[in-house]
C-alpha cells in the first residue's frame, strides 16, 4: 500500500502577533467573506431562513443583471408603469402611474432609493406580474446557489414565505461584486434624482473610506436593521453581512467593525497561479523519475496578521505511471492557526509514460527489498 508522503514548507513571518478585534457580532445573523480566496472569517446564524427587507432586492437587480448581460434586455428599453407599482408604500423612486421609464433608471430607483415602486415595475415589465417574476426569481435562485432563499415579491416586502439566510445574501453579493463588473459602480452613486425629488444612497458605509462600493440596506419591523456591503482594498475583496440590528446607527456601527476587522485582522500570504510548477511528485515506474505538479486554479490564503501559515504538498507516493497531462496527482493544503485549511488540488503539468522493462525490474527489486523479502 502507498504512503502519503509530505513535503513541508514553513512559511515564517516576523512580525509579532496582533491583537485581532473580537470577532463575535451583535446582529442576529451576520456573515464576513473574503472573495479573494474564498475563506469565511465569520458566521453567525448563517443559515437560517430570516425575512430579509430590501436586502432580497439583490435578487430582483440579479435577475436584471442577467438580462442585460445576456442582451435580452438593453438599459435604454423603457418600461410603462402601473398603478399597482406607482402605488407600493414604503421606500419609493415616486414613478407615476402610467409613465414610461428605461431601466436604467429604474435600476438606480432600486439600487440608490431602494424603491419599492421601481422593483415593481422591473418585475412586472420583465414577467408581466409580481407573482411571475417572483416565481422566476424561485426558480433561479437555486441554480446560483441560493439554497435557503424563497421569493414572494420583488422588494423584500413582509410575507411569512419571502426568506434568504445571510449565507444565500453574501453568495448573492459576492456574485454581483464579481459577474458584473460593468454594473458594479451603480452601487456606489452617492444620490439619484427623479421627478425632481433627489435622494440620497441608504448605503451607510459608502464614502467612510473603507473601501465599500455596494450593495445594499434593508429594514422592517420583522426583520430589523440589515445590511449587506462589499469593499475592496489592495488586491483583496470582502462581503459583510449583518440581519437583525436594533437601529440605523447599530447597523451602521457593527457593519464597519467588521469590514475593518476583515482586513485589519488578516492578511493575504499564500498566493498560488495555476499552471505555475510547485514541486515535483516521484512516479513509481515511469518512463521518467518525477513529474513537476502545479495547482489546478488560482488561490491564495488569509492568515491573522503576525501569525504562521504552513504549506505542504501531499500525494501517494509515488504516483503510477502512466500519468496524462493534467491528472490529479496530489493536492496543496494551507493551515494558520485560528483558520479553517484550505486544500487545492495538484495536476501534472505533462505526461509520463510507463517506463521499459529495465524500469519495471529495478522497481520489482526496490520493492521486495523495501518489503524485506517476505511476508504473510
Amino acid at each position: 500500500m502507498r504512503r502519503l508522503a509530505p513535503l513541508l514548507c514553513l512559511l515564517a513571518f516576523a512580525s509579532p502577533t496582533a491583537a485581532a478585534l473580537e470577532s463575535d457580532t451583535v446582529a442576529r445573523a451576520a456573515m464576513v467573506t473574503d472573495l479573494t480566496t474564498g475563506i469565511v472569517l465569520l458566521e453567525k446564524n448563517a443559515d437560517d431562513p430570516l425575512p430579509p427587507a430590501s436586502m432580497s432586492k439583490l435578487m430582483t437587480i440579479n435577475m436584471v443583471f442577467e438580462a442585460l448581460q445576456a442582451g435580452r434586455l438593453a438599459m435604454s428599453d423603457e418600461f410603462r408603469t402601473s398603478a399597482r407599482a406607482a402605488g407600493m408604500g414604503g421606500s419609493k423612486m415616486f414613478i407615476r402611474d402610467g409613465e414610461s421609464v428605461s431601466v436604467e433608471n429604474l435600476l438606480r430607483g432600486v439600487i440608490v432609493q431602494s424603491g419599492n415602486d421601481a422593483a415593481v415595475a422591473l418585475a412586472e415589465g420583465m414577467s408581466g406580474t409580481e407573482e411571475a417574476f417572483a416565481r422566476r426569481m424561485n426558480e433561479r435562485a437555486p441554480r446560483i446557489g441560493l439554497t435557503n432563499s424563497t421569493f414572494a415579491n420583488a422588494t423584500g416586502w413582509p410575507h411569512p414565505e419571502h426568506r434568504m439566510s445571510v449565507r444565500d445574501i453574501a453568495a448573492l453579493s459576492a456574485r454581483l461584486a464579481t459577474a458584473f463588473p460593468e454594473y458594479l459602480p451603480m452601487f456606489a452613486e452617492t444620490e439619484f434624482a427623479w421627478d425632481g425629488i433627489v435622494q440620497r444612497n441608504r448605503n451607510p458605509l459608502l464614502g467612510l473610506g473603507l473601501g465599500v462600493d455596494g450593495l445594499k440596506t434593508g429594514h422592517t419591523s420583522e426583520a430589523g436593521y440589515g445590511l449587506a456591503a462589499t469593499a475592496a482594498r489592495g488586491n483583496r475583496r470582502v462581503v459583510t453581512v449583518v440581519a437583525g440590528l436594533e437601529s440605523p446607527a447599530q447597523r451602521k456601527r457593527e457593519a464597519e467593525r467588521l469590514v475593518n476587522w476583515a482586513f485589519r485582522a488578516f492578511e493575504l500570504h499564500a498566493s498560488y497561479e495555476a499552471g505555475r510548477q510547485i514541486a515535483e511528485v516521484p512516479v513509481w515506474i515511469g518512463a521518467e523519475p518525477l513529474v513537476p505538479v502545479a495547482p489546478a486554479r488560482d488561490a491564495a490564503f488569509l492568515a491573522p496578521v503576525g501569525e504562521r501559515a504552513r504549506l505542504s504538498v501531499a500525494y501517494a507516493a509515488p504516483v503510477p505511471a502512466p500519468i496524462a497531462e493534467g491528472d490529479r496527482v496530489g493536492e496543496l493544503r494551507i493551515e494558520a492557526p485560528g483558520m479553517a485549511p484550505v486544500s487545492i488540488p495538484l495536476v501534472a503539468m505533462r505526461a509520463v509514460a510507463e517506463g521499459g522493462f529495465a524500469v519495471r525490474v529495478r522497481a520489482a527489486i526496490r520493492s521486495l527489498w523495501d518489503g524485506g523479502g517476505g511476508g504473510e
